[in-house]
């Protein structure tokens, strides 16, 4: 078994997430690579050398330019705000390290399609790279895709995605970066809207093809944060704290999306459902191991949403965990992520989502921010993304 010698830029929520992912991989699934969780890096000393403790990395490192040009480095992991993917993907593709970057690609189009760009050279050198939109690994997901694939529900005609959080109901939150368009690219848009819109495009085949959006931003100025207060108490919030839109996708079907950081009560609520000519499916995050399946061509006595318990071994990815009926959880999705781009790099196969995939991702979040300024229909234009 080769190794792939990893190392990770950024430790937070998504570093901590991907950490948990490379320490389990090969403990989990037969590969013909195992990763090696070589060096994490930071810009805080102290802070990225407990990181590193935590975590299970052999080393830290404060330079992230330092890490990409090391010759002991195979892949960059990038978990970062969006303000850096695009400069710290771009070098480490021009070095010849594979990369693995957080969703959403980038801040804006021109950002991802520098770092399409980049991948696409690179890739003529063997260096593969993907965007991390962990919620296609999750089973019921991946279920969720072959049963509309395979024709279960006829012609996609409906699709209707929501993801509501509520962290940033009390106005008194700190204006964190998360809330700061010059770091994070937009709000909830970006931050959650981007994983419904890589997922409907996932599950159904279909590109969205054009949008109807508003956006708006309940409180719009927050407490900084301690150390930054710099004369005065507070600061202006710069991105959206909900997004609505309206879709048509490109095989047909039509569609509703939102995205909200202020559904009060609601902490990570994920549901996409999709209705066709012979049936439905949907699948809700807060129940991650199941999937609702109507099928409408069976007699109608016999009709009726079912509950399918997403833990047999044939179904995607779980023959590696645990006896049907045993439950997995959210870690598992990144876990499954790195294991497909493992297998894409021993391969010598292109992983999926492509950057771009991401870049038609991003592609559609710019459609719904100019959509949402100027009251009017948006086409989307395509990239040469696949789904």
């Amino acid at each position: 078994m080769g190794q792939l010698r990893v190392g990770m830029v950024g430790h937070a929520f998504m570093g901590a997430a991907h950490s948990q992912a490379w320490r389990t991989v090969n403990r989990a699934f037969d590969l013909p690579l195992s990763a090696r969780m070589s060096v994490v890096c930071g810009r805080d000393e102290a802070r990225v050398a407990a990181a590193a403790g935590k975590l299970g990395w052999e080393s830290h490192a404060t330079d992230w330019r330092e890490v990409v040009t090391r010759d002991d480095i195979d892949l960059i992991d990038v978990c970062t705000p969006g303000d850096t993917h695009a400069e710290i993907a771009c070098a480490a593709l021009a070095a010849g390290k594979h990369v693995l970057c957080e969703k959403p690609l980038a801040n804006s189009v021109a950002e991802a399609r520098e770092m399409a760009a980049a991948a696409a050279t690179a890739q003529s050198r063997g260096v593969r790279s993907m965007c991390a939109f962990n919620y296609r690994r999750v089973p019921a997901v991946a279920l969720m895709r072959k049963l509309v694939a395979d024709g279960r529900i006829g012609t996609v005609r409906h699709v209707r995605a929501v993801y509501l959080q509520d962290w940033i109901v009390d106005p008194e939150f700190p204006l964190v970066w998360r809330l700061r368009k010059d770091v994070a690219g937009s709000g909830a848009l970006g931050d959650i809207g981007a994983h419904i819109v890589d997922l409907t495009q996932f599950v159904t085949g279909q590109l969205i093809a054009g949008v109807s959006a508003l956006t708006e931003t309940f409180v719009r100025s927050r407490p900084l944060p301690a150390g930054e207060l710099n004369g005065s108490d507070v600061g202006e919030v710069t991105v959206d704290d909900a997004a609505l839109f309206l879709a048509r996708l490109d095989g047909g079907a039509v569609a509703t999306y939102e995205a909200t950081r202020f559904a009060t009560g609601r902490k990570n609520g994920l549901r996409v459902e999709l209705n066709g000519s012979l049936g439905s499916v949907a699948f809700d995050f807060e129940r991650m191991n199941e999937l609702e399946f109507y099928d409408a061509t069976l007699p109608t006595d016999e009709q009726g949403f079912t509950r399918i318990l997403v833990t047999e071994p044939d179904h995607p990815y779980m023959s590696a965990w645990w006896p049907a009926g045993h439950l997995i959880g959210y870690e598992h999705s990144f876990t499954h992520e790195v294991r497909d781009l493992l297998e894409a790099i021993a391969t010598g196969t292109d992983p999926a989502p492509s950057f771009a995939d991401a870049l038609q991702v991003q592609l559609v979040l710019d459609a719904v921010e100019r959509s949402a300024a100027t009251s009017a229909w948006v086409p989307v234009e395509v990239s040469l993304a696949g789904v």
